[in-house]
């Protein structure tokens, strides 16, 4: 199938590729791109049985493909025909706990479909600039002493996904290296907001809070660990933040993507406390337990702050406020 680039007040608008597109971060990454007219945006789903409510406001303005990523051949076909000046390499199996009970899964999609994504750019187009979605999770086991992280600190990931993360963090570096592919390496901090996955601790607590709110659930919070400490940015921040790395980042550098604001997992729950229009009590859940964690992840971002005049703006609580807002109305409209 030939394409064309969209023309936009006389100017012929670059084309991205955003594998994932439907996703949490996908998602609002194509909000961004297309509300600030900066690009014509393809993007990937997995299979028809996907579930699109992420983008429904928006799939009219999307080109939308099925591409499983662990598909070398769909991978490279899809690369072939749409011909992207950028790709956002978003896709993965992204929850940290499901990695322990689909380790397999985890790895092949995060590793295996990075690898046939570069192997396709290696193929058809090595000019092409890659945004590779990394993560916190790399660090995994930080010592009191590498608080902020920088980018220099050590890999000691603790999860089957922060090895996956690592993995592909690394065939990025290698792919650029050898081959010369532009890529550009991210490590974002936690990323928050409307939209996220019911699993994730910042939305499950807030849909929670809304079934409490809506008499559907006792007025009982159940919790995890509570002592983990998070950088949490906004996922709207993170996505304008991606879009930059794609414009002003160096090929091959790695990234930091971070608020540098720390917040104990308990301070959530406080944050929701003040925004609930019923009160709850907290209540540990022995499930919500993970094997290892991570007590404390706080970035140092300011390589990245540097490179690209990047910082955020939304405020943690406009972000759980608008979070629960999210909630509030899908319960609403049940």
């Amino acid at each position: 199938m030939e394409r064309h680039n969209l023309i936009f007040r006389g100017i012929e608008m670059k084309k991205i590729l955003i594998t994932g597109v439907n996703g949490f971060v996908g998602s609002h990454l194509s909000e961004y791109i297309l509300n600030n007219n900066l690009a014509e945006v393809y993007g990937t789903y997995r299979t028809k049985n996907d579930n699109f409510s992420n983008i429904k406001d928006i799939m009219k303005k999307i080109e939308l493909i099925e591409c499983d990523i662990t598909d070398s051949y769909a991978v490279d076909k899809t690369i072939e025909e749409i011909k992207p000046e950028y790709i956002f390499h978003l896709a993965a199996q992204a929850f940290v706990p499901s990695s322990w009970k689909s380790p397999i899964e985890t790895l092949n999609t995060n590793i295996i479909g990075s690898l046939n994504l570069f192997e396709a750019i290696k193929k058809n187009n090595k000019n092409i600039t890659i945004q590779i979605a990394g993560s916190s999770e790399e660090y995994g086991l930080v010592k009191e002493n590498e608080v902020p992280i920088k980018e220099t600190n050590p890999l000691r990931p603790l999860s089957p996904y922060g090895v996956s993360k690592v993995t592909m963090d690394l065939l990025g570096y290698q792919y650029h290296q050898s081959y010369g592919l532009k890529i550009i390496r991210t490590r974002a901090f936690n990323h928050e907001g409307p939209r996220r996955g019911e699993s994730y601790v910042t939305s499950n607590f807030a849909k929670q809070v809304a079934l409490i709110e809506a008499g559907e659930q006792e007025p009982v919070l159940k919790v995890g660990n509570l002592e983990a400490k998070r950088d949490y940015t906004d996922v709207r921040d993170t996505v304008r933040a991606y879009w930059l790395a794609a414009e002003k980042c160096i090929p091959g550098e790695v990234y930091n993507i971070a608020s540098g604001k720390v917040y104990q997992i308990k301070e959530i729950v406080e944050i929701l406390k003040k925004l609930s229009e019923k009160e709850f009590r907290t209540e540990q859940d022995p499930k919500r337990l993970r094997p290892s964690d991570v007590q404390i992840l706080s970035g140092d971002s300011s390589k990245f702050r540097k490179q690209t005049g990047w910082k955020p703006e939304i405020p943690f609580e406009k972000t759980m406020e608008d979070t629960l807002d999210y909630w509030r109305n899908k319960i609403n409209k049940k």
